[in-house]
Protein backbone atom coordinates (compact mmCIF):
# COMPACT_ATOMS: atom_id res chain seq x y z
CA UNK A 1 0.00 0.00 0.00
CA UNK A 2 3.11 2.56 1.13
CA UNK A 3 4.53 1.58 -2.15
CA UNK A 4 1.88 2.15 -4.53
CA UNK A 5 1.03 5.64 -2.48
CA UNK A 6 4.91 6.71 -3.16
CA UNK A 7 4.04 5.97 -7.02
CA UNK A 8 0.81 7.73 -7.06
CA UNK A 9 2.22 10.98 -5.56
CA UNK A 10 6.04 10.53 -8.14
CA UNK A 11 3.94 10.16 -10.73
CA UNK A 12 1.46 13.47 -9.46
CA UNK A 13 4.77 15.67 -9.26
CA UNK A 14 6.55 14.85 -12.61
CA UNK A 15 3.26 15.68 -14.39
CA UNK A 16 2.68 19.30 -12.50
CA UNK A 17 6.66 20.18 -13.35
CA UNK A 18 6.31 19.04 -16.75
CA UNK A 19 3.03 21.67 -16.81
CA UNK A 20 5.40 24.40 -15.51
CA UNK A 21 8.04 24.03 -17.53
CA UNK A 22 5.70 23.87 -20.74
CA UNK A 23 4.22 27.03 -19.58
CA UNK A 24 7.80 28.54 -18.84
CA UNK A 25 8.73 27.96 -21.88
CA UNK A 26 6.03 29.21 -24.25
CA UNK A 27 5.73 32.11 -21.91
CA UNK A 28 9.70 32.74 -22.94
CA UNK A 29 9.14 31.58 -26.22
CA UNK A 30 6.07 34.33 -26.55
CA UNK A 31 8.94 36.64 -25.04
CA UNK A 32 11.36 36.27 -27.33
CA UNK A 33 9.55 36.55 -30.31
CA UNK A 34 7.16 40.17 -29.24
CA UNK A 35 11.06 41.23 -28.10
CA UNK A 36 11.93 40.44 -31.84
CA UNK A 37 9.37 41.59 -33.32
CA UNK A 38 9.37 45.24 -31.50
CA UNK A 39 13.27 45.30 -32.26
CA UNK A 40 12.25 44.85 -35.69
CA UNK A 41 10.28 47.73 -35.63
CA UNK A 42 11.79 49.99 -33.82
CA UNK A 43 15.11 49.65 -36.11
CA UNK A 44 13.12 50.00 -39.41
CA UNK A 45 11.64 53.49 -37.70
CA UNK A 46 8.69 54.20 -35.78
CA UNK A 47 5.62 51.91 -35.37
CA UNK A 48 2.10 52.37 -35.63
CA UNK A 49 -0.70 52.39 -32.97
CA UNK A 50 -1.13 48.73 -32.30
CA UNK A 51 -5.49 49.49 -31.95
CA UNK A 52 -6.12 47.94 -35.29
CA UNK A 53 -9.64 49.84 -35.33
CA UNK A 54 -8.21 53.19 -35.20
CA UNK A 55 -5.49 52.67 -37.48
CA UNK A 56 -7.98 50.98 -40.19
CA UNK A 57 -10.25 54.15 -39.54
CA UNK A 58 -6.98 56.08 -40.02
CA UNK A 59 -5.53 54.81 -43.11
CA UNK A 60 -8.84 54.94 -44.93
CA UNK A 61 -9.39 59.14 -44.13
CA UNK A 62 -6.21 59.49 -46.11
CA UNK A 63 -7.31 56.86 -49.05
CA UNK A 64 -10.26 59.36 -48.93
CA UNK A 65 -8.21 62.28 -48.80
CA UNK A 66 -5.72 61.40 -51.46
CA UNK A 67 -8.18 60.07 -54.41
CA UNK A 68 -8.22 62.18 -57.32
CA UNK A 69 -11.04 62.15 -59.99
CA UNK A 70 -9.19 63.22 -62.44
CA UNK A 71 -5.49 63.94 -63.57
CA UNK A 72 -4.91 67.51 -64.07
CA UNK A 73 -4.86 68.79 -67.90
CA UNK A 74 -0.96 70.90 -68.55
CA UNK A 75 -3.11 73.28 -70.25
CA UNK A 76 -5.57 73.84 -67.78
CA UNK A 77 -2.47 74.69 -65.29
CA UNK A 78 -1.92 78.26 -65.18
CA UNK A 79 1.88 79.59 -63.22
CA UNK A 80 2.66 83.06 -62.49
CA UNK A 81 4.69 85.96 -60.57
CA UNK A 82 2.42 88.21 -58.49
CA UNK A 83 3.62 90.60 -55.34
CA UNK A 84 -0.03 90.34 -53.97
CA UNK A 85 0.56 87.78 -50.70
CA UNK A 86 -1.90 85.01 -50.43
CA UNK A 87 -5.56 86.14 -48.90
CA UNK A 88 -6.38 82.92 -47.58
CA UNK A 89 -3.34 81.13 -45.44
CA UNK A 90 0.04 81.74 -45.53
CA UNK A 91 2.44 79.12 -44.06
CA UNK A 92 6.16 80.16 -43.39
CA UNK A 93 8.43 77.40 -42.63
CA UNK A 94 12.02 78.04 -41.07
CA UNK A 95 13.01 73.92 -40.94
CA UNK A 96 12.35 72.74 -44.24
CA UNK A 97 15.08 70.99 -45.08
CA UNK A 98 14.27 68.70 -41.98
CA UNK A 99 11.45 67.82 -43.58
CA UNK A 100 12.80 66.87 -47.32
CA UNK A 101 15.74 64.64 -44.95
CA UNK A 102 12.49 63.00 -43.12
CA UNK A 103 12.02 58.96 -44.28
CA UNK A 104 8.53 59.02 -42.52
CA UNK A 105 7.42 62.53 -42.45
CA UNK A 106 6.16 63.14 -46.06
CA UNK A 107 4.09 65.78 -45.34
CA UNK A 108 2.85 68.88 -43.35
CA UNK A 109 -0.66 69.95 -42.67
CA UNK A 110 -1.45 73.04 -41.22
CA UNK A 111 -4.23 73.66 -38.49
CA UNK A 112 -7.82 74.67 -40.06
CA UNK A 113 -7.93 78.21 -41.07
CA UNK A 114 -11.37 79.93 -42.48
CA UNK A 115 -12.04 80.45 -46.13
CA UNK A 116 -15.45 80.76 -48.49
CA UNK A 117 -17.69 79.72 -45.44
CA UNK A 118 -15.80 76.47 -45.07
CA UNK A 119 -12.88 74.94 -42.36
CA UNK A 120 -9.64 74.10 -44.71
CA UNK A 121 -6.27 72.66 -43.81
CA UNK A 122 -3.01 73.64 -46.52
CA UNK A 123 -0.86 70.63 -47.35
CA UNK A 124 2.67 70.44 -47.95
CA UNK A 125 4.20 67.19 -49.07
CA UNK A 126 8.32 68.34 -49.36
CA UNK A 127 9.19 65.56 -51.40
CA UNK A 128 5.94 64.82 -53.38
CA UNK A 129 3.06 62.97 -53.29
CA UNK A 130 3.77 59.84 -54.75
CA UNK A 131 0.46 58.38 -54.49
CA UNK A 132 -0.63 60.94 -56.93
CA UNK A 133 2.44 60.78 -59.26
CA UNK A 134 4.32 63.67 -57.27
CA UNK A 135 7.78 62.12 -56.79
CA UNK A 136 10.33 64.20 -57.15
CA UNK A 137 8.30 67.60 -56.94
CA UNK A 138 7.16 69.49 -54.20
CA UNK A 139 3.12 69.01 -53.67
CA UNK A 140 0.86 71.57 -52.36
CA UNK A 141 -2.81 71.05 -51.88
CA UNK A 142 -5.69 71.82 -49.31
CA UNK A 143 -8.78 70.11 -47.44
CA UNK A 144 -12.10 70.75 -46.26
CA UNK A 145 -13.08 69.53 -42.96
CA UNK A 146 -15.98 67.38 -44.10
CA UNK A 147 -17.45 67.27 -41.08
CA UNK A 148 -20.43 70.10 -41.71
CA UNK A 149 -20.44 67.91 -45.23
CA UNK A 150 -23.59 66.07 -45.87
CA UNK A 151 -22.80 62.97 -47.62
CA UNK A 152 -24.23 64.77 -51.18
CA UNK A 153 -23.14 67.84 -50.72
CA UNK A 154 -20.42 69.37 -53.53
CA UNK A 155 -18.54 72.74 -52.51
CA UNK A 156 -16.64 74.73 -55.70
CA UNK A 157 -14.19 76.76 -55.32
CA UNK A 158 -11.07 78.76 -56.94
CA UNK A 159 -7.93 77.67 -55.84
CA UNK A 160 -4.55 79.21 -56.31
CA UNK A 161 -1.26 78.36 -54.26
CA UNK A 162 1.58 80.16 -54.28
CA UNK A 163 5.51 79.79 -53.10
CA UNK A 164 7.31 82.75 -52.29
CA UNK A 165 10.64 83.68 -54.37
CA UNK A 166 13.39 85.87 -53.00
CA UNK A 167 15.29 86.36 -55.78
CA UNK A 168 11.96 87.93 -57.59
CA UNK A 169 10.49 88.98 -54.43
CA UNK A 170 7.34 88.03 -55.68
CA UNK A 171 5.18 85.27 -55.56
CA UNK A 172 5.30 82.04 -57.82
CA UNK A 173 1.12 81.53 -58.28
CA UNK A 174 0.18 77.90 -59.68
CA UNK A 175 -3.78 77.96 -60.67
CA UNK A 176 -6.32 75.74 -62.91
CA UNK A 177 -8.53 77.36 -65.29
CA UNK A 178 -11.57 74.80 -64.36
CA UNK A 179 -12.73 74.89 -60.61
CA UNK A 180 -12.33 72.32 -57.95
CA UNK A 181 -15.67 69.88 -56.40
CA UNK A 182 -14.86 69.05 -52.90
CA UNK A 183 -17.47 67.08 -51.01
CA UNK A 184 -17.76 64.76 -48.04
CA UNK A 185 -15.67 61.69 -50.21
CA UNK A 186 -13.34 63.96 -52.04
CA UNK A 187 -12.23 66.43 -49.32
CA UNK A 188 -8.01 67.50 -50.83
CA UNK A 189 -7.75 68.91 -54.09
CA UNK A 190 -4.19 70.32 -55.22
CA UNK A 191 -1.19 69.81 -57.33
CA UNK A 192 1.62 67.06 -57.25
CA UNK A 193 3.89 68.60 -59.45
CA UNK A 194 4.14 72.09 -58.39
CA UNK A 195 7.86 72.74 -58.43
CA UNK A 196 11.24 70.19 -58.83
CA UNK A 197 12.65 69.10 -55.84
CA UNK A 198 16.44 70.27 -57.27
CA UNK A 199 14.72 73.35 -58.30
CA UNK A 200 13.38 74.01 -55.23
CA UNK A 201 15.97 73.30 -52.97
CA UNK A 202 18.91 75.06 -55.24
CA UNK A 203 19.39 78.30 -52.92
CA UNK A 204 20.03 80.42 -56.09
CA UNK A 205 16.56 80.27 -57.99
CA UNK A 206 15.20 81.71 -54.43
CA UNK A 207 12.37 79.34 -53.21
CA UNK A 208 14.52 78.19 -50.24
CA UNK A 209 16.56 80.90 -47.86
CA UNK A 210 18.43 82.09 -45.32
CA UNK A 211 19.52 78.31 -44.98
CA UNK A 212 15.80 76.38 -45.35
CA UNK A 213 13.37 79.02 -44.85
CA UNK A 214 10.64 78.83 -47.42
CA UNK A 215 6.93 80.18 -47.22
CA UNK A 216 3.70 78.72 -48.98
CA UNK A 217 0.16 80.13 -49.58
CA UNK A 218 -3.38 79.76 -51.02
CA UNK A 219 -6.50 81.62 -51.62
CA UNK A 220 -9.12 79.85 -51.68
CA UNK A 221 -12.60 81.54 -53.25
CA UNK A 222 -16.19 81.04 -53.99
CA UNK A 223 -16.93 81.30 -57.71
CA UNK A 224 -19.94 82.85 -57.37
CA UNK A 225 -22.96 83.49 -60.74
CA UNK A 226 -23.37 86.91 -61.77
CA UNK A 227 -26.31 89.11 -61.11
CA UNK A 228 -25.38 92.42 -63.35
CA UNK A 229 -24.87 91.63 -67.24
CA UNK A 230 -25.17 93.42 -70.33
CA UNK A 231 -25.33 92.02 -74.25
CA UNK A 232 -23.60 94.36 -76.61
CA UNK A 233 -24.95 94.05 -80.15
CA UNK A 234 -24.20 96.50 -83.61
CA UNK A 235 -26.25 97.05 -85.97
CA UNK A 236 -25.02 97.45 -89.87
CA UNK A 237 -28.55 97.53 -91.32
CA UNK A 238 -30.71 100.62 -91.46
CA UNK A 239 -34.03 101.74 -93.80
CA UNK A 240 -32.50 104.90 -94.63
CA UNK A 241 -28.82 104.90 -93.64
CA UNK A 242 -27.80 108.33 -95.55
CA UNK A 243 -28.87 112.29 -94.37
CA UNK A 244 -27.75 114.81 -97.40
CA UNK A 245 -27.56 118.35 -95.67
CA UNK A 246 -27.54 121.45 -98.88
CA UNK A 247 -25.86 124.04 -97.05
CA UNK A 248 -26.88 127.99 -98.94
CA UNK A 249 -25.04 130.84 -99.13
CA UNK A 250 -22.33 129.25 -97.68
CA UNK A 251 -19.63 131.95 -98.49
CA UNK A 252 -21.95 134.45 -96.23
CA UNK A 253 -21.66 132.09 -93.32
CA UNK A 254 -20.32 134.48 -90.69
CA UNK A 255 -20.59 131.98 -87.10
CA UNK A 256 -18.00 129.56 -85.93
CA UNK A 257 -20.71 126.83 -86.77
CA UNK A 258 -23.30 125.52 -88.01
CA UNK A 259 -25.56 122.22 -87.10
CA UNK A 260 -27.90 120.99 -89.51
CA UNK A 261 -31.62 120.03 -88.63
CA UNK A 262 -31.83 116.52 -86.49
CA UNK A 263 -32.26 113.62 -88.40
CA UNK A 264 -33.25 109.99 -86.88
CA UNK A 265 -31.05 106.76 -88.18
CA UNK A 266 -30.37 104.04 -85.87
CA UNK A 267 -32.73 104.58 -83.40
CA UNK A 268 -30.67 107.53 -82.28
CA UNK A 269 -30.48 111.06 -83.22
CA UNK A 270 -28.35 113.37 -85.16
CA UNK A 271 -27.01 116.34 -86.30
CA UNK A 272 -24.31 117.26 -88.97
CA UNK A 273 -21.59 119.88 -87.57
CA UNK A 274 -19.71 122.52 -89.86
CA UNK A 275 -17.55 125.35 -89.09
CA UNK A 276 -16.95 127.09 -92.26
CA UNK A 277 -13.64 128.96 -91.58
CA UNK A 278 -11.80 125.60 -89.78
CA UNK A 279 -11.62 124.80 -86.12
CA UNK A 280 -8.39 123.68 -84.43
CA UNK A 281 -5.23 122.83 -87.22
CA UNK A 282 -7.78 123.63 -90.10
CA UNK A 283 -8.82 127.06 -89.25
CA UNK A 284 -8.16 129.16 -91.87
CA UNK A 285 -7.36 126.88 -94.21
CA UNK A 286 -10.30 124.21 -94.64
CA UNK A 287 -13.53 123.94 -93.59
CA UNK A 288 -14.35 121.40 -90.67
CA UNK A 289 -17.13 118.98 -90.37
CA UNK A 290 -18.08 116.45 -87.77
CA UNK A 291 -20.73 114.10 -87.32
CA UNK A 292 -22.24 114.78 -83.81
CA UNK A 293 -24.93 112.68 -81.59
CA UNK A 294 -28.12 115.26 -80.95
CA UNK A 295 -27.79 116.74 -77.19
CA UNK A 296 -31.12 115.28 -76.49
CA UNK A 297 -30.05 111.67 -76.87
CA UNK A 298 -30.24 110.23 -73.27
CA UNK A 299 -27.08 107.94 -71.99
CA UNK A 300 -26.09 106.45 -68.76
CA UNK A 301 -23.09 108.12 -67.68
CA UNK A 302 -20.89 104.68 -68.67
CA UNK A 303 -22.36 104.48 -71.70
CA UNK A 304 -20.86 104.21 -74.90
CA UNK A 305 -21.83 103.31 -78.50
CA UNK A 306 -19.75 102.13 -81.58
CA UNK A 307 -20.16 104.39 -84.89
CA UNK A 308 -19.10 103.88 -88.05
CA UNK A 309 -19.67 106.31 -90.54
CA UNK A 310 -18.96 108.13 -93.96
CA UNK A 311 -18.78 111.41 -94.06
CA UNK A 312 -18.95 113.27 -97.59
CA UNK A 313 -18.58 116.68 -98.94
CA UNK A 314 -20.25 115.64 -102.54
CA UNK A 315 -19.22 116.79 -105.86
CA UNK A 316 -22.11 118.40 -107.69
CA UNK A 317 -20.54 118.06 -111.18
CA UNK A 318 -20.20 114.40 -111.49
CA UNK A 319 -16.55 113.96 -109.70
CA UNK A 320 -15.32 111.87 -106.94
CA UNK A 321 -16.06 112.95 -103.55
CA UNK A 322 -14.50 113.66 -100.82
CA UNK A 323 -15.22 111.31 -98.25
CA UNK A 324 -13.64 110.48 -94.81
CA UNK A 325 -14.20 107.29 -92.36
CA UNK A 326 -15.81 107.68 -89.09
CA UNK A 327 -14.68 104.90 -86.74
CA UNK A 328 -15.37 105.24 -82.96
CA UNK A 329 -16.94 105.07 -79.57
CA UNK A 330 -19.50 107.84 -78.94
CA UNK A 331 -20.14 109.09 -75.41
CA UNK A 332 -23.55 110.50 -74.20
CA UNK A 333 -24.01 113.99 -74.59
CA UNK A 334 -22.75 115.88 -71.36
CA UNK A 335 -19.93 113.29 -70.11
CA UNK A 336 -17.13 114.24 -72.14
CA UNK A 337 -15.16 114.60 -74.95
CA UNK A 338 -16.57 111.89 -77.67
CA UNK A 339 -19.82 112.77 -78.23
CA UNK A 340 -18.98 114.26 -81.78
CA UNK A 341 -15.77 112.84 -84.36
CA UNK A 342 -14.77 114.05 -87.84
CA UNK A 343 -11.98 115.96 -89.33
CA UNK A 344 -10.68 119.85 -88.15
CA UNK A 345 -9.03 119.76 -92.25
CA UNK A 346 -12.12 118.30 -93.93
CA UNK A 347 -12.03 119.81 -97.08
CA UNK A 348 -9.38 122.94 -98.07
CA UNK A 349 -10.72 126.45 -99.04
CA UNK A 350 -8.28 126.01 -102.58
CA UNK A 351 -10.91 123.26 -103.19
CA UNK A 352 -13.76 125.20 -102.87
CA UNK A 353 -12.55 128.43 -104.61
CA UNK A 354 -11.38 126.54 -107.78
CA UNK A 355 -15.07 126.49 -109.24
CA UNK A 356 -13.95 123.94 -111.81
CA UNK A 357 -13.72 120.98 -108.75
CA UNK A 358 -17.33 120.91 -108.36
CA UNK A 359 -17.53 121.21 -104.71
CA UNK A 360 -18.94 125.02 -104.49
CA UNK A 361 -21.59 125.22 -107.09
CA UNK A 362 -24.56 127.85 -107.08
CA UNK A 363 -22.59 129.05 -103.36
CA UNK A 364 -24.03 125.64 -102.78
CA UNK A 365 -21.72 123.17 -100.22
CA UNK A 366 -23.49 119.42 -99.90
CA UNK A 367 -22.47 117.30 -97.11
CA UNK A 368 -23.48 113.81 -95.99
CA UNK A 369 -23.43 111.47 -93.98
CA UNK A 370 -24.00 107.54 -94.54
CA UNK A 371 -24.32 105.35 -91.02
CA UNK A 372 -23.03 101.75 -91.50
CA UNK A 373 -22.96 100.24 -88.10
CA UNK A 374 -24.51 101.76 -84.86
CA UNK A 375 -24.08 99.41 -81.49
CA UNK A 376 -26.32 99.04 -78.46
CA UNK A 377 -26.06 97.65 -75.10
CA UNK A 378 -29.05 96.26 -72.84
CA UNK A 379 -27.95 96.26 -69.39
CA UNK A 380 -29.61 93.25 -66.72
CA UNK A 381 -31.52 94.59 -64.36
CA UNK A 382 -31.91 97.57 -66.40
Amino acid sequence: MSNHYTNTVSTVLLLFFLFISSASSSSFIRQYTDDSNTNFQEENGAVPDAIQGEAHYLRQHEQEISSRDYKLSVSNTVKGLRDRPPSSYSLKMESFNTLLKSTNADKYVSRPFSAAGYKWTLIVYPNGNKNDNGAGFVSLYVAIDNSTLSPHQEVFVDLRFYVFNRVEKKYLTIQDTDGWRFSYFKTMWGFSQVLPVNTFKDSNNGYLYDGDHCEFGVDVTTPTVFKESELFTVTDKFYNPKYTWSIQKFSTLLEDSYYSDVFSIGGRRWNIKVYPGGSATGKGKAVSIFLILNANEKFRPYEKIYVGAKLRVLNQRNFKNIEKQIDNWYNGPGYGDGSGWGYNEFIPFSDLKDSSKGFLVNDVLMVQVEIEAISSTKYFPS
